[in-house]
């Protein structure tokens, strides 16, 4: 398959921009990208790159005052996903709890043990956002629960929900890749419970009700797909959102409100924040 290199300079430039700028241009079809000194090098089929739709998307860059230009390249004919597998990721520790790490490495002496091959999908554990998240998915009780992972990626989230004792998992990603690779890492963890579609949010059809869903999204996005992440809670249903800056927190804590959700809890690793609401079905408003 053919792809383009698309350099992308940002003004000013740190690892936490460009984590965000990737997690926006991952809906457009970018597989992977590197870091450079002033910002990332993304790669995506050529038959997938529209110029529009970027520029869209950059033009509403969730952070304010970032310049970003970009150039587009042909990249070198390579299987840009053998090389990531023959790199693969160094083991990941979250207080001697739990491990990820990839079929190369032995398991590990910690509780929960996940095991996954990332296949350029997103989602290692070594992000704050998803580390947030696991963590705080290893406190709770998920015995015999129904759970949406939404924006699945490795299926990392819902390998964990499988540990922690749920029943039924419906996990589901915009990006085939992402579909194929979160099925495979299901089932080298045993997790056969987890069922796994490609899409957005209205592949959740009316019967899919839930006891958590789970998203790890940009903040956009999460706004957008509010109202249906709302409607597939049961009553007292959680919602655990990240993805997003501790900034972004009263515009998501708004709209949950609008939807009958309270904010219960919030945490945040540096300038990264993970939120949890709890539905309140007397209190939603007629949106």
């Amino acid at each position: 398959m053919k792809y383009y290199s698309v350099e992308f300079r940002l003004s000013p430039c740190n690892e936490a921009y460009c984590d965000v700028l990737f997690a926006e241009i991952a809906a457009l079809g970018f597989e992977s990208y590197e870091y450079n000194q002033e910002g990332i090098v993304g790669y995506i089929p050529c038959n997938n790159f529209n110029g529009d739709e970027l520029n869209k998307i950059l033009s509403e860059f969730p952070v304010e005052n970032v310049d970003i230009k970009y150039e587009v390249n042909s990249a070198p004919d390579e299987n840009w996903n053998a090389l990531w597998e023959q790199e693969g990721f160094q083991p990941i520790h979250i207080d001697n709890l739990i491990c990820v790490h990839d079929t190369r490495t032995a398991a590990q002496d910690v509780k929960y043990d996940i095991t996954i091959n990332p296949c350029q999908a997103f989602g290692t554990g070594s992000h704050q956002t998803t580390r947030m998240l696991l963590k705080i998915l290893s406190e709770m009780d998920l015995t015999n629960k129904k759970v949406i992972d939404a924006g699945t990626g490795t299926g990392i989230l819902s390998i964990m929900c499988f540990m922690k004792g749920a029943s039924d998992i419906l996990a589901y990603d915009i990006d085939e890749w992402s579909v194929r690779n979160a099925i495979n890492n299901a089932q080298i963890n045993g997790a056969e419970n987890i069922e796994v579609r490609e899409g957005d949010c209205n592949v959740l059809k009316p019967e899919d009700k839930a006891h958590l869903l789970i998203a790890n999204i940009n903040r956009n996005i999460l706004i957008a797909d509010m109202e249906k992440f709302a409607d597939a809670l049961l009553p007292h249903g959680l919602l655990l959102l990240s993805g997003f800056y501790v900034d972004d927190i009263p515009l998501l804590e708004k709209r949950a409100g609008q939807l009958g959700m309270k904010l219960t809890e919030t945490r945040n690793s540096e300038e990264w924040a993970m939120v949890l609401f709890e539905t309140d079905t007397t209190c939603r408003m007629d949106v």
